[in-house]
C-alpha cells in the first residue's frame, strides 16, 4: 500500500489537524502539560485565523469529546439557532425568497464558536484563556504565511468586495490585489478584539473558571454583540441580487449559550461504537450507511476497494442521504433515529441494493412512517441549479463570484497521555460568506441556508432552530473504550468521505495514514445542503487511483463516474489510542499540502 508519509505514533500526545500550525498550537500547549481540551482549544482559535476562507470568530464548532474519567461520549454543541427574526413570514413572504441566500446577513445565524469552545475550557481544560488564544492573537497582529486557496478564494470574489462589501475588501485586498500564496498577512483588528475580551476576562478576578464565564458575557452581552447589531443593520448585496439587511440582534446573542448533549451511538460489529451527533445534523448518516453494508462483503487489495465495494458503498449513501432529506433536522420526532440506525430497518432497506446504479431519490419508512421531501426537492428543481465540477474536491470551498461557498469547513483531533480525546469540525464565518466587521475583524456565517423555506418540515426555518448541518465530528470506542477520532472538511461529503477512511481502516487493515491517503469516492445523487440546492443522479466522484478497470466496471453499473484526479477527494485526519497498550497514534491528509499531525 502506497502511503505519503508514515503514521506517527508516541506516548504523550497527538494533535492532527488541517493546517500545520494549528498543529503545531496544540502540541506546544500539550507540551507545556495541558491536556487535550486545552489544546484543541487553541488550534481551534489558530485554525479562525489560518484558514480563513474555511472558518472565522462568527462560525460554529462541533466537537465529540470523552475525558479519562469517563469513557462515555459527549456532545458540544457550539452551533447557534436561527435569531428570533428569522421567520418564514419574512423571508419567504416579505422578501420573497423560495431559498436562504447562500451570503449575506439574511444566511446567519448566531455564531457559536467562541462559547461554544470557552464552555468546553472551562468545564474541561486546565490552562486560562490568554494561555490557549495567544498563539492565534500571535498569528493574527503578526502575520501567517497564505496558502494558495486563500488566495483563489479572494480572488474569486473580489468584484463582490470592491462593489458591496468594501469593509472585506479593505482587509483582504492591498490596492486591489489579491494577498499572494506565501506571503504574510495579518487581521490586527481581530486581535485587537481578542485582546479586549481579554482584558475583561482577566478584570473578573484571579479565578480561571470567572475569567472564561466573563470573557463569555463581553463577547454575547458586550461590545462583540453590540456591534454585531449595529453592522447587520446595514442592508449589504447577498447572491440572491439584491441588498438585505440581516435579522441577528445583541438580543439574540445573549440569549445563546453553547450545551452539552448525548450524541447517538451505534454498535458495529463485535467491539466497535461509533458516536455521532445526533438527528439535528448530518451525522446519523455514516451510522446508516454502516449498518446498511453490515453483511455485504468489503474487499480491499493492495490498499484499494474493489468496484463490488464501491458500488454497495454508494448505493448506501444514496439510501442514508435521501432518509437525511426526508428525516433530519432539529424538528424531527426524537422516535425517528432509533428506527433509521436499526438494523431491521437497514435489512429493509439493503435490499434496494442492486448491481445497477439507482437514479432515484428513495427516502425510507421508517417506523411506519410516511416520508416528506420538500417541494423544491420532489418537483426536482435542484435538478436545474447550476453545476460546477470544480465541487468535487479535498474540502476546500468551491466559490462563486458572489460568494456562495460549498464545503468550506476545518477539522482537528487531539488525544493526550491521560486518554482524553477530542475531535471537531469547526467551520462558518469565512472570509466569502458576509461582508467584515471592521471594528471586530470578522464576518458571521452562513449556515441559515441550510434551512427549507417551507412549513412543517424537520429542517424549517424558525426562530430558535438549528440548521442540518453538514458538520460530522466522529469518535469512535472499542471496546467500551474511546479508540480513534476523527473527520473531515467537505460540506456533504464530510459522512462519505469519512465511510472510505472507516472501511480501509477498520475493515481493509490500514493503519490510520494508509486509509487516509487510500483512494476515496463520494456520490452528488441527493440534494446539496448549500445554496443552491443542486444535485445530479447517478454521479459518482472517484479518485483515479482506484483504477481504470474499477472506474469502467462502476460505469458498467450504471454509474455517471467523474474522475476527479489521484488526489482529490477529502481532507480527514486521525487520531487513536490503544485501549490496552494507551499508546497513540496520528495522521493527516496530504490533498492539498496543508494537513499534519504532530506527536510524541
Amino acid at each position: 500500500m502506497f502511503t505519503t508519509r508514515p503514521e506517527i505514533a508516541g506516548t504523550h500526545g497527538m494533535v492532527a489537524s488541517t493546517h500545520w500550525l494549528a498543529s503545531a498550537a496544540g502540541m506546544a500547549v500539550l507540551e507545556d502539560d495541558g491536556n487535550a481540551f486545552d489544546a484543541a482549544v487553541a488550534a481551534g482559535f489558530v485554525l479562525q485565523v489560518v484558514e480563513p476562507h474555511l472558518n472565522g470568530p462568527g462560525g460554529e464548532v462541533p466537537a465529540l469529546f470523552a475525558t479519562a474519567e469517563d469513557p462515555r461520549p459527549r456532545a458540544l454543541c457550539g452551533q447557534g439557532p436561527a435569531p428570533a427574526g428569522a421567520t418564514l413570514g419574512h423571508y419567504r413572504d416579505e422578501l420573497g425568497l423560495e431559498l436562504v441566500p447562500g451570503t449575506g446577513f439574511l444566511a446567519t445565524t448566531v455564531p457559536g464558536a467562541w462559547d461554544g469552545w470557552l464552555l468546553l475550557l472551562r468545564d474541561h481544560g486546565t490552562k486560562t484563556l490568554r494561555e490557549v488564544l495567544k498563539y492565534a492573537i500571535g498569528y493574527a497582529r503578526g502575520g501567517f504565511p497564505a496558502v494558495e486557496k486563500i488566495r483563489t478564494t479572494i480572488d474569486t470574489v473580489r468584484a463582490m468586495f470592491t462593489e458591496h462589501w468594501p469593509t472585506s475588501a479593505q482587509l483582504w485586498l492591498t490596492d486591489g490585489a489579491t494577498p499572494a500564496p506565501g506571503g504574510l498577512l495579518r487581521n490586527p483588528a481581530l486581535a485587537d478584539t481578542w485582546e479586549r475580551l481579554l482584558a475583561e476576562a482577566e478584570a473578573a478576578g484571579a479565578g480561571r473558571e470567572a475569567q472564561l464565564d466573563a470573557a463569555r458575557r463581553a463577547w454575547s452581552q458586550g461590545f462583540v454583540a453590540e456591534a454585531v447589531e449595529k453592522f447587520v443593520a446595514t442592508p449589504h448585496r447577498d447572491n440572491s441580487g439584491r441588498d438585505h439587511a440581516g435579522v441577528l440582534t445583541a438580543q439574540d446573542m445573549a440569549d445563546y449559550q453553547a450545551t452539552y448533549e448525548e450524541p447517538l451511538t451505534a454498535e458495529l460489529g463485535e467491539d466497535w461504537t461509533l458516536a455521532k451527533f445526533g438527528i439535528w445534523t448530518q451525522g446519523p448518516a455514516l451510522a446508516q450507511q454502516l449498518r446498511l453494508l453490515e453483511g455485504l462483503p468489503v474487499g480491499y487489495q493492495d490498499g484499494i476497494a474493489d468496484a463490488d465495494t464501491v458500488h454497495a458503498a454508494v448505493e448506501a449513501a444514496k439510501l442514508a442521504f435521501a432518509d437525511r432529506e426526508a428525516w433530519y433536522g432539529d424538528s424531527a420526532d426524537p422516535a425517528v433515529l432509533a428506527d433509521l440506525v436499526s438494523r431491521e430497518y437497514a435489512a429493509s432497506r439493503r435490499e434496494l441494493i442492486g448491481d445497477r446504479a439507482s437514479l432515484e431519490l428513495r427516502p425510507g419508512a421508517p417506523g411506519g412512517r410516511t416520508p416528506v421531501l420538500p417541494r423544491y426537492v420532489a418537483e426536482g428543481r435542484g435538478l436545474e441549479a447550476p453545476k460546477d465540477p470544480s465541487g468535487v474536491g479535498i474540502g476546500e470551498p468551491t466559490v462563486s463570484p458572489t460568494g456562495e461557498s460549498r464545503g468550506d469547513t476545518v477539522h482537528l483531533d487531539v488525544v493526550d497521555r491521560w486518554g482524553n480525546m477530542v475531535t471537531a469540525t469547526p467551520s462558518g464565518g469565512w472570509l466569502q460568506s458576509s461582508p467584515t466587521i471592521p471594528e471586530l475583524g470578522f464576518c458571521l456565517g452562513s449556515r441559515a441556508q441550510m434551512f427549507w423555506l417551507e412549513e412543517g418540515l424537520p429542517d424549517s426555518l424558525a426562530p430558535g432552530k438549528r440548521p442540518r448541518i453538514t458538520l460530522s465530528p466522529s469518535l469512535a470506542l472499542r471496546g467500551g473504550v474511546p479508540a480513534l477520532a476523527f473527520g473531515t472538511p467537505g460540506g456533504d461529503q464530510q459522512d462519505q468521505w469519512q465511510l472510505c477512511f472507516w472501511l480501509a481502516h477498520v475493515h481493509g487493515g490500514l493503519n490510520l495514514q494508509e486509509a487516509i491517503d487510500a483512494p476515496a469516492w463520494h456520490t452528488g445523487a441527493f440534494p446539496a445542503s448549500f445554496y443552491p440546492r443542486g444535485w445530479e443522479p447517478g454521479r459518482l466522484v472517484a479518485e483515479s487511483r482506484l483504477g481504470a478497470d474499477r472506474l469502467d466496471e462502476l460505469r458498467r453499473r450504471g454509474h455517471d463516474v467523474l474522475d476527479a484526479g489521484e488526489w482529490a477527494l477529502g481532507r480527514l485526519s486521525a487520531v487513536s489510542r490503544d485501549p490496552e497498550t494507551g499508546l497513540l497514534r496520528a495522521a493527516a491528509n496530504a490533498r492539498g499540502a496543508q494537513g499534519y499531525a504532530a506527536g510524541r
